[in-house]
């Protein structure tokens, strides 16, 4: 697996151009971009591909673990209870809806509407950037939330009350903006600026973000496989086919030269590790395996394990505790259970996972199995595609002898994890892409559960009724400021108003 690396002397120029957009330290995007009228593209892009990283680093990739039950609650903290009650309400996630409005899609909409004044410099490549990451923000919102501001999102004093659009609406003009962020692309002008080191994910290499755009679009047309439109499906598909630029064939990383230092570490090592120190924090230690997701991972003779979750500090045992709301002084303390592991939390400088290669392999090979049919080769190439996501998650989590410690693995007799030993190809897809998405893009494991059911057999905390959240609500501040556009909502809308994809 080939992670794109940027050089230390680019790093050090991207350092000092954040540096001239903040008084703060080079990730503080409180003081935004976009309000200085010195701001330029190459200043505003690297602070908002920023503030997007650090966002499905934190509170997204949170929230899916737990949802998907990856991670649990020791017996000795009273936090996180919402997690095994499932009793959302508007105050909760609300960043998710906030950060993605008023700083992401800000900072981008401003980078998209610019022109030098000048008239010397082309901004296409920018442009295109900003809509890319746009679409996949938009994406994640419509999954969470359903209907969204979008037609009307993004024009700051011209309209602070924005009408909601149709969720399947926003779907499908995310998906012709991807197609449009292609084109510009490709149809870039001889003068367009290259983004260089102020791009932190490819380093300006414009082909990855092809790649990278193509990639997100099979994700979405996947995603309304339950919707009867195969035909929209198979065209959209024929053209990403027809742009040439294929998918990501590496992890699509951040990283904008983190360090230990305070305020400057990986935003997912920061949740769980003290600057400088690296000792833990107070969420690294309530912040344990579940139950269920260690045992099968034990159960299946799943090397990951080790790697995905650290040995208890009392016995050195990869234990987990069950998500059920515990009384102080019953059950297993944070001592005596496994943790987020070290194939995860690496160090306060590593890369911040976007999307991963795994992710990407999964996502085409259910597109290829006969059940969907999308792309060719049948259920023969989906395997290989299969079986390659199953070794990108070894190499991942720097697995000793990965590649062949992941051909033993899938090589077991076992179903959802050998392919011939699985009857339902979907089921062990899915199945195989929760364990590969566990502590990095896990919130889409939730909307993948949502959407086919699988993984199966994930247990549902009792306190929450038996039934499992299908959706976030918009948060109080938004509801607050547009009241007379935010769908309306109540507590229920939680487990019954699911996506329009489902």
């Amino acid at each position: 697996m080939k992670n794109i690396q940027m050089k230390k002397p680019i790093l050090l120029l991207f350092v000092i151009a954040l540096l001239s957009v903040s008084c703060n330290d080079f990730l503080d995007v409180n003081d935004n971009p976009n309000n200085p009228a010195i701001s330029t593209p190459s200043l505003t892009l690297p602070v908002a591909q920023q503030s997007f990283a650090a966002l499905n680093a934190r509170t997204m990739t949170y929230l899916g673990n737990f949802l998907v039950v990856n991670w649990a609650t020791p017996s000795n903290w009273s936090a996180n209870q919402i997690y095994c009650r499932y009793n959302f309400t508007s105050a909760d996630f609300a960043t998710i809806f906030e950060t993605s409005y008023s700083d992401i899609f800000k900072n981008l909409t401003y980078v998209e509407n610019y022109e030098d004044p000048t008239g010397a410099v082309d901004y296409s490549n920018y442009k295109a950037i900003s809509k890319i990451i746009k679409g996949f923000q938009y994406q994640l919102l419509v999954d969470l939330y359903g209907d969204i501001p979008y037609s009307e999102a993004n024009l700051r004093g011209d309209n602070t009350t924005p009408a909601y659009d149709d969720a399947e609406t926003v779907y499908k003009s995310v998906i012709d903006d991807l197609a449009a962020a292609v084109d510009l692309i490709q149809n870039a002008p001889d003068n367009a600026e290259d983004p260089g080191s102020q791009d932190i994910i490819f380093g300006g290499n414009m082909d990855h973000w092809i790649e990278f755009a193509n990639t997100i679009k099979l994700r979405m047309l996947v995603r309304l496989s339950n919707t009867g439109q195969d035909s929209y499906i198979t065209t959209q598909i024929a053209s990403i086919n027809a742009n040439g630029g294929g998918y990501i064939t590496s992890d699509v990383v951040a990283n904008p030269g983190y360090t230990s230092s305070a305020n400057l570490q990986n935003p997912f090592w920061d949740y769980f590790r003290q600057p400088t120190t690296g000792n833990q924090t107070d969420r690294g230690d309530y912040t344990v395996a579940a139950e269920y997701g260690i045992n099968f991972l034990n159960a299946n003779n799943d090397p990951r394990v080790e790697y995905l979750y650290a040995a208890s500090s009392t016995g050195g045992n990869y234990k987990g505790a069950p998500q059920i709301t515990t009384l102080p002084g019953t059950g297993y303390t944070s001592n005596d259970l496994a943790k987020v592991g070290p194939g995860l939390l690496k160090s306060a400088d590593q890369d911040q996972v976007i999307m991963s290669l795994s992710e990407a392999l999964f996502i085409q090979a259910e597109a290829t199995t006969t059940a969907r049919g999308y792309l060719p080769g049948g259920d023969a190439a989906a395997q290989a595609l299969y079986e390659s996501a199953i070794e990108e998650s070894f190499v991942a989590l720097g697995v000793t002898d990965a590649v062949t410690e992941a051909q033993a693995y899938y090589d077991q007799d076992i179903a959802n994890i050998t392919w011939d030993s699985s009857p339902n190809k979907i089921e062990a897809i899915m199945t195989q892409k929760w364990i590969a998405l566990n502590g990095t893009s896990s919130i889409e494991s939730w909307i993948d559960l949502t959407r086919t059911g699988y993984p199966s057999g994930l247990p549902i905390p009792v306190e929450s009724g038996g039934v499992r959240p299908l959706r976030l609500l918009y948060p109080a501040s938004e509801v607050a400021r547009n009241s007379a556009n935010v769908p309306a909502q109540t507590q229920d809308a939680v487990f019954t108003n699911a996506p329009f994809w489902k």
